[in-house]
């Protein structure tokens, strides 16, 4: 098939992602996973902590704003050392939100690391050390306290006339930078009078994984598992098993592993022709047509220069040209025979040679026309 002038190599690009999606979803085939990969149990999650803190030690590049003054004029007459916001200098210092993730196990003197973000026109935090920042939580209690040398993924470099810089220079991060101050350890058993129950989270959710999770676990412990929706397993407890082995009864129920069902779906990002195809999409029989107007607009200018014989008049003048010209490429029809794979859905849309953006529009047009028995997830 002939492929357009210029789009020999989008078409290549575009065989190779569909070739590699191919091979992987072959490979993957049949494959089961780990239900501890593919579950989360409820009430095990993180509390994020956040705060505002002041970031000094800048090299000319902080805030010129007030309110970075007035925080530091705070914190000096808390030290009773009594200043106007005013008479402060500004450049080497900078307000930052400082944020952290306080982890469902996480317990008193436990570090964490921390994200420094700047919120005033600093220009880099470079340099910069985080003064000691109570971390709150959403219930307005303090969990932590950061600190530190704030640490970026980049760096800037200026003179009086250029500037360099290399990544995000306004983001910051303290490995380690925050200690717990304060514990908030997660319930992840419920207690009823029925006895004692987890529950497990499929992260996507599913009738007949959640199924087959269910009945992985009774071949371990009989009716111990119930299904109660396509998201949630709960999970009974043996009497048998004291507190302190809840751990091991979880690790236990959680490594069986289940062969994990996936929806027929079509993840389309428009804006950068990214395109995912699920294993288990299909086309029904229908032929799809390849073909597009090339026009070509082109604006010059040429030099007009009048002359008349025995004569000086006329100027020389820079006079506008426009060339349009429109072009069709050959139209192909191309028979599609139903598939029901990724790999028989590659060697079919290899076949009408497409490009990326081709390749959103073609599974546009498929959905539309009812060919195409998958759900398409726009980005």
């Amino acid at each position: 098939m002939r492929l357009r002038q210029g789009y020999a190599g989008s078409a290549s690009f575009a065989r190779g992602w569909l070739l590699v999606a191919a091979v992987l979803c072959m490979a993957s085939a049949g494959r089961a996973e780990r239900i501890k990969d593919i579950v989360d149990i409820q009430g095990v999650r993180d509390n994020p902590l956040t705060g505002f803190g002041l970031v000094v030690g800048l090299a000319d590049t902080g805030d010129s704003s007030v309110p970075s003054r007035q925080v530091l004029a705070s914190l000096l007459r808390n030290d009773s050392i009594t200043v106007s916001p005013s008479d402060l200098i500004t450049g080497n210092l900078a307000l930052v939100l400082v944020s952290a993730k306080l982890g469902p196990f996480d317990r008193e003197g436990m570090r964490l690391d921390v994200d420094v973000s700047s919120v005033g026109n600093a220009k880099s935090l470079q340099g910069g050390m985080l003064l000691p920042t109570e971390l709150k939580g959403l219930d307005g209690d303090v969990y932590a306290v950061a600190s530190g040398p704030v640490s970026l993924g980049g760096w800037g470099a200026s003179g009086s006339q250029a500037s360099v810089s290399k990544n995000h220079l306004t983001v910051g991060r303290i490995a380690g930078g925050a200690t717990v101050e304060r514990a908030e350890l997660s319930q992840f058993w419920q207690t009823t009078p029925q006895g004692r129950f987890i529950t497990l989270l499929l992260r996507n959710n599913d009738f007949a994984t959640i199924e087959r999770i269910g009945k992985a676990i009774n071949q371990l412990y009989p009716d111990a598992a119930q299904v109660a929706d396509a998201g949630a397993v709960r999970v009974r407890i043996p009497e048998a098993v004291p507190t302190s082995g809840i751990a091991g009864f979880i690790d236990h129920i959680c490594l069986p592993e289940v062969k994990v069902d996936y929806p027929a779906v079509v993840v389309i990002n428009e804006r950068t022709g990214t395109i995912v195809v699920g294993e288990n999409v299909g086309i029904s029989p229908v032929a799809i047509s390849q073909g597009s107007l090339v026009v070509k607009v082109k604006e010059t200018e040429v030099v007009s220069q009048p002359t008349a014989p025995f004569s000086n008049a006329g100027t020389t003048e820079r006079v506008p040209d426009t060339f349009v010209g429109v072009e069709e490429t050959e139209t192909y029809l191309i028979p599609v025979e139903h598939v029901v794979t990724v790999s028989e859905l590659a060697k079919a849309l290899n076949a009408i040679g497409a490009t990326p953006r081709d390749l959103v529009a073609i599974f546009n047009a498929l959905k539309a026309a009812g060919a195409l028995q998958a759900r398409i997830e726009p980005m």
